[in-house]
């Protein structure tokens, strides 16, 4: 496959994915701060939003203070945000259109549909009326676009490099909400998620924490079945990074990029495999109690790193690289 067509079908389903996972932190922080919320609370989890992309800095230029309104503008709506659900579907129908003959017909149309739908909702101001509508509408189109993917592809080399994006990008959303949400407190430094909270009304704010965590990632059900418990912190760290089973924790998605990275094996991506089979194997046998012993913060950025130089190996590889 050429390389430039790989690097299409890689980002393209990269941005999709990354459409979603901005709708989910969104949907999630807009239900939480419908919460009785102090504005020093309310501020924090919206820039916490920021953090996420790391886009605290670009926000502040452009933007005077954190706001509700503004930042869902910014995410949503600003094509020069590069992570805003519009930037994202407009680069995944870019890229899709620049490989329509290695799509199907029904592949092409959903990316297309998606697009003229998504102006269409911000023309029409759906957003502003529902929100909660509209980021269930660009999770429903995602699994569209997924679910036609693999039940029209051919399984062959276009099909890998697809998944290959989506479970990189996924694995490295997974890791930033857990870090933020854990450990960036307003700036604050790192706290024990082992420790207890006080009194009744920590409790409460607690549950609600974590519970908006794992509904971020389509995980609370999953949780009450595979633990069958009040939600902890520790157990929450241990679903989304070591359930193999878990479909969005770091693990799943590690594990299908090594699968697929081995199907698409050239002579110069022996250490990129390398690299991916080391960093799958150390989270099917990893232990939560030796991650947060050892500072969950520091086990996350680690990985983010390592998943950073993996993208940047796999581009150097297969695909148009990044500094070309």
């Amino acid at each position: 496959m050429l390389s430039r067509t790989a690097d299409n079908l890689f980002w393209m389903c990269r941005y999709t994915e990354r459409a979603e996972n901005t709708a989910r932190m969104l949907d999630v922080n807009l239900q939480m701060s419908l919460l009785p919320q102090d504005t020093r609370t309310r501020e924090g989890s919206w820039l916490g939003v920021l953090r996420i992309s790391e886009l605290q800095g670009l926000y502040q230029s452009k933007y005077a203070s954190i706001s509700p309104h503004d930042v869902l503008q910014y995410m949503v709506r600003d094509p020069e945000n590069p992570s805003s659900i519009y930037a994202c579907m407009r680069a995944a129908r870019e890229n899709a259109r620049a490989v329509r003959g290695s799509l199907t017909t029904e592949v092409w149309e959903t990316y297309n549909t998606t697009w003229l739908e998504l102006l269409k909702h911000l023309h029409t101001g759906l957003l502003e009326r529902n929100p909660g509508e509209f980021f269930e509408w660009v999770k429903f189109r995602s699994h569209l676009a997924r679910g036609v993917t693999i039940g029209t592809m051919l399984e062959d080399e276009a099909l890998y490099f697809l998944r290959i994006g989506m479970h990189l990008e996924r694995a490295d959303n997974t890791a930033r909400m857990l870090d933020v949400k854990f450990h960036e407190r307003n700036g604050a430094g790192a706290p024990d998620v082992r420790a207890e909270p006080a009194g009744a009304a920590a409790v409460q704010s607690e549950f609600y924490r974590w519970s908006a965590l794992l509904s971020s990632v389509s995980g609370l059900e999953i949780y009450r079945k595979v633990y069958r418990d009040v939600i902890t912190p520790d157990r929450v760290a241990e679903l989304l990074i070591l359930h193999g089973d878990m479909p969005r924790s770091l693990l799943a998605s590690m594990r299908a990029v090594a699968d697929d990275l081995a199907r698409v094996s050239n002579q110069r991506s022996t250490e990129t495999e390398r690299r991916a089979g080391m960093l799958c194997a150390e989270l099917q046998y990893g232990r939560v109690e030796d991650i947060l012993a050892s500072g969950l913060h520091q086990y996350l950025e680690r990985f983010l790193d390592r998943i950073n130089d993996l993208g940047n190996r796999i581009s150097q590889d297969f695909l148009v690289p990044l500094s070309a």
